[in-house]
């Protein structure tokens, strides 16, 4: 399909007349047209469409569709009944009233698209384009960030059925690419077990039983593997991705001990950010937040807090599940300086804050980055028993440290830590701690024989220090009560537009998901504002 601009921006006279009899007093569709005009063009999506072939309808039109489908909660099915069917949408599109519409599948065609360009970051961008002309939004002032838990579409599941369903649909993908090759090759038993759903299976309750079970399932699975890396088997089956997703779960599951299959150890499992958790969904991640655990993704919210002003959703940054939110604050601040809505002030929580983020906000973006800052866990280091760092001396200058008692260091290093971040490794000599009177309130280990400090760059330390201090005063306490306000924002989200729940598979198709999202609440917001 080619994509030709419509004509006209303005509401047809018919179309106008009979929405102002029939809404009085407006509508959230009628006021985002009055008040902010045409947020999306044809020309914004002409990258998306060939420039020959049969006449699309204007996506201009269909991006506004998908955002009011957010707001009201609709199903691609409603949505477009609606824009068929009622008199508001058709104002806030500026269709005739007879125009009949487009069927809704047209709808899932159009988000492909937007998937496949990343163009769903420019729907959000343009709804804060026209907020910022109407002097809703600017840039400065304070903002804050939080992030929830997104749930995969694909259900949870427990190992047995992941395997079982990862086998099983393998199974199905090769015998959809080669029947033949498949009913001359798979074992019969096959049939049995693997032609229905394994959760309409039953496993043994014996714990024994369902280890046997286990077992069952990888030798079949590596069977199945070796058959299709055979040299004679058709060269289409190694491109499968379902064969692909057999080959990775099964790595991460299972081994050979003595030729025979036996599952790994939890320790010998590659790490969360690397596990797949469902064969219908490769991009899904377990993650864990406190006491929270799921498999999926991880939404990012950062909104304006300005007092006295309608509060929108600048930014909105979706990963998997096991991404910390610790590395997100400089992903944040990229995104919101990309619009030119960089606060002064940005409020998170502990999760987002390191000396090495309080830094890079100040550095990179003149952003003052505000938050509790974790507590410190080693017991050397906060002073539990032992001289705490902050009973040493540091003199970066001269790269030396001293002790309580005078006695300063002999060994000062660069080094990189186990997240590959620099750091600086201090000593102090054995034979200056050995005959301390002291050591044993220095380290923490009897088996120590000298202090060792572990320190962040200086200026991460020092920020580090003055962000500790700042904390402890009744004023920052009593400033950082802003920052709550973004988790009614969360709660908005989740209960309007269902944000804890992704209707699609994939990080990207998940991504413009709640890229709408963010659309639809400061739509949603706007018109509060308004009213």
């Amino acid at each position: 399909m080619s994509m030709r601009p419509s004509g006209s921006d303005e509401v047809p006279a018919e179309t106008m007349r009979v929405a102002r009899a029939a809404f009085p007093k407006g509508s959230l569709a009628i006021r985002m047209r009055d008040e902010l005009g045409v947020l999306f063009s044809d020309e914004q999506f002409a990258g998306l469409f060939p420039a020959r072939g049969k006449r699309a309808w204007s996506p201009g039109r269909l991006a506004m569709v998908l955002v009011l489908q957010f707001v009201e909660g609709l199903t691609d099915r409603q949505a477009g009944e609606a824009v068929r069917a009622r008199i508001d949408w058709k104002f806030a599109l500026g269709l005739e009233l007879t125009d009949p519409g487009f069927d809704f599948s047209v709808l899932s065609e159009f988000r492909d698209r937007l998937v496949s360009a990343d163009a769903g970051r420019g729907i959000l961008d343009a709804i804060l384009a026209a907020a910022r002309d109407r002097g809703l939004v600017t840039s400065g002032g304070k903002a804050r960030t939080d992030s929830t838990h997104v749930l995969s579409l694909a259900r949870e599941l427990n190992w047995l059925e992941q395997v079982g369903e990862t086998l099983r649909a393998a199974l199905n993908a090769v015998a959809r690419a080669e029947p033949a090759w498949l009913s001359a090759h798979a074992v019969p038993d096959w049939f049995k077990h693997y032609a229905s759903r394994i959760e309409d299976s039953r496993f043994p309750k014996a714990q024994a039983k369902r280890v046997e079970v286990g077992r069952r399932i990888g030798a079949d699975g590596m069977h199945l593997l070796r058959m299709i890396w055979a040299d004679d088997a058709p060269p289409a089956l190694r491109e499968l991705p379902e064969a692909d997703t057999l080959r990775q779960v099964w790595v991460q599951h299972f081994h050979l001990v003595e030729g025979e299959v036996q599952r790994r150890d939890p320790k010998d499992r590659p790490p969360g950010a690397m596990r797949l958790v469902t064969p219908y969904d490769t991009e899904a991640r377990s993650g864990g937040k406190r006491d929270i655990f799921w498999d999926g993704y991880k939404v990012h919210l950062t909104e304006s807090c300005e007092p006295g002003a309608v509060h929108l959703v600048t930014n909105v940054t979706t990963t998997v599940g096991a991404v910390a939110d610790q590395r997100m604050a400089v992903v944040v601040h990229a995104g919101l300086a990309k619009r030119d809505l960089l606060p002064d002030e940005h409020w998170v929580d502990t999760g987002y804050t390191s000396s090495g983020a309080l830094v890079a906000a100040r550095r990179d973006h003149h952003v003052e980055l505000h938050g509790p800052m974790k507590s410190v866990t080693v017991p050397h280091a906060r002073g539990e028993a032992t001289h705490g760092q902050g009973a040493f001396t540091i003199d970066w200058d001269n790269q030396q440290v001293t002790c309580p008692t005078g006695v300063t260091s002999t060994q000062w290093h660069q080094r990189r830590s186990e997240d590959g971040l620099p750091t600086i490794r201090v000593r102090f000599s054995p034979a200056d701690c050995r005959t301390c009177p002291q050591l044993r309130a220095c380290v923490n280990s009897p088996k120590a024989r000298r202090r060792e400090i572990n320190l962040r760059p200086r200026d991460e330390y020092e920020a580090l220090q003055q962000a500790r201090t700042l904390q402890k005063t009744d004023e920052w306490k009593a400033r950082y009560k802003i920052r709550a306000g973004v988790e009614g924002t969360i709660s908005q989200a989740v209960q309007a537009c269902g944000l804890r729940r992704s209707r699609y598979r994939g990080l990207a198709k998940t991504s413009l998901q709640h890229q709408l999202t963010g659309a639809a609440v400061n739509l949603i917001r706007i018109n509060a504002w308004l009213t």
